[in-house]
């Protein structure tokens, strides 16, 4: 049975005389945003604004301002350093989000203290928008709790931060690693310790596409903040990784056989970690093209926080190292054997187009569609980006030819279309990273029914396919989820070294990697290789095929999972129908 709920409200507010109206430019159920925007008509050196609402606002997040609550109705705002000065003839805009019970769009006024009002109070409109909620569905989503998957997810590339580690280090049982890196800080790929360039920034790029679309899933799972804290670690990292004075970029930290043949802690690493770099002399456009990819959605991403000066700092990097890239052509060789790109086209098409998002400067739009490529990709992976690019440029142009391409992909993710299905419905590409593959084009699914492309049907194979990681299939009786540290029944002993290590002062050595049993350290939030064809699995820490982890199997991954919040914030969670549903595990 449907069943529509109508909230109509009566509005009675103060509205302040003089008092700046918030539109409301996003809601759903237990939040929403605002956008203020407000002319300023004095002179202001330090200010106080005051946000007023027509009904109960359980708190706030807001980044330019330091926010105090006065009443559940009321909130002062206070400048800060860098924004303290405000002139005559400025418009000063920011971004909030409002917390509360229900589908809530309040009516909401701004006004500053000496500027505006207080004065005399006028009534507010009488009616407040119709407010209509789609029923739940049903399905076996039921059992899934993605916000928890969500938080969990960041909790894993938290794990694999190197350098000196902040005071609110949520990882136990990692510390500081590292120090003496010619740059210092990023994180460790996978289950070793070397720093590579390509992975890390095409699996920061995803990270940050999926905090620009998908913010309210964010919002919705309680982990907005934490994803800031998370993401700018390796932003951080990029940003330090080029000097446009010389021309060059770091690359990668650590060399891959010496690393790989030390089973230990990052904490106690004694080898050689040798830097490489690119330059003029020494190509490497495809990967410093996926940096400015990484840079300039950060810029976007912090833009939308509200840290104008960070953003900035962003968007600078990424424009300076895409002319680089754009001037110096040609792929490094330096990761071989273990990451090679086949090209750098993709990722100079992921760069210009997200400067575009980031400046709307049409030149980057131009360059964009020099790069794209029309030909319908095998995977989204590290090394090919194809299928990213054209659904962004489908986005910003409408052009069919994009469109195709994008749904062409997708379409060839499909049953019936030709490739693996495990019997309990994974949808399996290849053996390395079975769960990375799904959970990639998971997201581009969800990203392009955002976009109007076949939207039912991408949701509803997209959550499917999650819900498959997370524990709809038939491993060990059923209801295992191939996310470590979800629910009760999940892998104890992925390839991960730090993982593997007791608790110091005790020794870690390669007796670890074949030790039997459970790993001493739960790697909260990591997404293992996954199944073979047939849906069977070993959680056994020497098969790096099956029981890998990395930065970049989580990246998809997790932005489906931001992507799924979302639907439940909207209220548009589909109805699925998994082959092996769990119905227990406490989900």
């Amino acid at each position: 049975m449907i069943t529509v709920l109508i909230l109509t409200v009566s509005l009675v507010v103060q509205a302040t005389w003089g008092a700046t109206t918030v539109p409301i430019t996003n809601h759903w159920y237990g939040g929403f945003q605002g956008d203020p925007c407000i002319s300023i008509t004095k002179e202001l050196n330090g200010w106080r604004a005051h946000l007023l609402f027509n009904q109960n606002v359980d708190s706030i997040e807001v980044w330019v301002t330091w926010p105090t609550k006065i009443s559940p109705t009321e909130y002062l705002l206070v400048n800060k350093d860098y924004n303290s000065v405000l002139h005559v003839g400025d418009r000063f805009c920011f971004t909030f989000l409002g917390h509360g019970f229900g589908d809530i769009a309040p009516y909401t006024t701004i006004y500053i203290e000496g500027m505006d009002g207080p004065g005399s109070v006028t009534p507010a409109p009488t009616q407040a928008p119709v407010v209509t909620l789609a029923p739940y569905s049903g399905g076996s989503t039921a059992t899934k709790d993605y916000g928890a998957a969500l938080g969990k997810s960041i909790l894993f590339y938290d794990a694999q931060r190197s350098g000196k580690l902040p005071a609110n280090n949520p990882i136990p049982w990692r510390g500081d690693s590292a120090p003496y890196d010619c740059v210092v800080g990023g994180w460790y790929d996978a289950g070793d310790h070397i720093k590579f360039g390509l992975p890390m920034a095409a699996s920061s790029t995803l990270l940050l596409w999926s905090m620009v679309r998908f913010q309210d899933g964010y919002v919705r799972a309680g982990q907005l903040t934490q994803a800031y804290d998370m993401i700018k670690w390796p932003l951080d990292y990029f940003l330090k990784a080029w000097n446009p004075q010389t021309q060059q970029l770091v690359v990668q930290v650590g060399d891959g056989v010496a690393d790989h043949n030390y089973w230990g802690r990052p904490e106690d690493m004694s080898m050689s970690r040798p830097c490489q770099t690119v330059s003029a002399s020494n190509k490497g456009s495809d990967i410093a093209a996926e940096t400015a990819a990484a840079l300039a959605a950060g810029s976007i991403v912090f833009k939308t926080k509200g840290d104008t000066t960070y953003s900035s700092q962003l968007l600078a990097a990424a424009q300076s190292l895409y002319s680089f890239a754009k001037a110096n052509r040609g792929l490094f060789g330096g990761a071989a054997p273990f990451y090679s790109s086949t090209g750098d086209r993709d990722e100079m098409c992921e760069a210009s187009a997200w400067l575009y998002r980031a400046t709307k400067n049409t030149q980057y739009l131009d360059d964009a569609k020099t790069f794209v490529d029309d030909a319908w990709a095998w995977a989204l992976s590290w090394d090919d980006k194809k299928v990213a690019c054209q659904l962004i440029l489908y986005e910003e142009t409408q052009n069919t030819v994009y469109k195709n391409a994008v749904v062409g992909f997708l379409e060839g993710w499909m049953p019936g279309s030709g490739i693996t299905y495990t019997p309990c419905g994974l949808a399996w590409r290849d053996k390395w990273g079975a769960n990375r593959y799904a959970g990639n084009a998971a997201f581009m699914a969800l990203l392009a029914a955002e976009s109007g492309l076949n939207t039912a049907k991408y949701r509803k194979w997209a959550v499917e396919q999650i819900n498959y990681i997370l524990g709809d299939n038939s491993h060990d009786g059923g209801c295992y989820s191939f996310q470590i540290g979800y629910g009760s029944k999940y892998p104890r002993q992925p390839h991960h070294r730090g993982a593997s290590c007791p608790n110091r002062p005790a020794p870690c050595s390669d007796a670890q990697r074949t030790a039997p049993g459970p790993s001493p350290q739960i790697l909260v939030g990591a997404i293992v290789g996954g199944p073979e064809a047939n849906d069977n699995y070993q959680d056994v820490r020497t098969d790096y095929v099956l029981n890998e982890v990395a930065t970049d199997y989580n990246s998809g991954f997790h932005g489906a999972l931001a992507g799924i919040a979302h639907l439940q914030a909207i209220n548009s969670l589909p109805a699925t129908n998994n082959k092996c549903p769990c119905t227990t595990n406490g989900r």
